[in-house]
């Protein structure tokens, strides 16, 4: 794998250094992830990893094979990370942010919060409102109106109803270290999603932000994303 780093938003300091591959396989750089993590110590630099992925559907630790509903012509890889089955493809952002979380002083759940909180920040800043589902990571969307409207009205016996999952997350933890990390749907074929129960939820509903109206790049949605995860996993600046 060969990238170019870019510099941390420049207001976070001390910031991760972020490391943008490209369009690489997601197989190449799950080991890769895996590599960077086994080989740090207590003062490595932590990194972001910007990527884009060919089609692959990725399944998590606990992944169920029937939740691949037709595969097709696209690889099915296993993975270490939490959840379920999930797609990745052109036109999505996928950030792998790798951490310590001694270093930040915080534990999963709140690193968790955190990936969540900075997704919905970025959708903020084009003028989406995301919304967290209890017990079911990651960030969704109102489709009935995503730029304005609250949660959808009603009684919410389905937690899904009315929804659209925009962004998937799915971590590993080693030795108080992260990998794997979060995705951001901008302007891709959802199609594949129709070939899986996303995250293992049947007929749950995808979306990305040119399908919401939003038309911007992904470079762009990167560049926002980045500078939020930044903000929100960057150690305090030595006094």
């Amino acid at each position: 794998m060969n990238s170019s780093i870019v510099p941390a938003a420049p207001e976070v300091s001390p910031g991760p250094r972020v490391r943008t591959w490209g369009r690489v396989p997601y197989a190449e750089t799950f080991a890769a992830m895996q590599a960077f993590t086994a080989a740090r110590g207590p003062d490595t630099p932590d990194e972001f990893w910007w990527v884009e992925h060919p089609p692959v559907f990725t399944q998590g630790i606990a992944g169920k094979p029937e939740h691949v509903l037709a595969a097709g012509d696209i690889p099915v890889v296993q993975s270490n990370r939490g959840g379920q089955v999930t797609y990745h493809g052109p036109g999505q952002v996928v950030v792998y942010p790798l951490v310590d979380l001694r270093r930040l002083g915080i534990y999963v759940k709140e690193y968790v919060f955190r990936l969540e909180a900075a997704v919905i920040q970025t959708l903020e800043r084009f003028g989406v409102i995301g919304f967290r589902v209890e017990g079911a990571p990651g960030i969704y969307v109102n489709l009935a109106d995503p730029l304005h409207a609250g949660l959808p009205a009603g009684p919410r016996q389905d937690p899904f109803a009315g929804l659209a999952k925009i962004s998937a997350l799915g971590i590993k933890i080693s030795n108080h270290c992260t990998y794997h990390g979060v995705s951001l749907n901008v302007a891709m074929d959802l199609a594949p999603f129709h070939q899986i129960n996303p995250c293992g939820y049947a007929g749950l509903a995808t979306v990305d932000l040119a399908t919401l109206g939003v038309h911007v790049t992904p470079e762009a949605v990167a560049a926002v994303l980045i500078e939020r995860l930044a903000a929100h996993l960057s150690p305090p600046a030595a006094a």
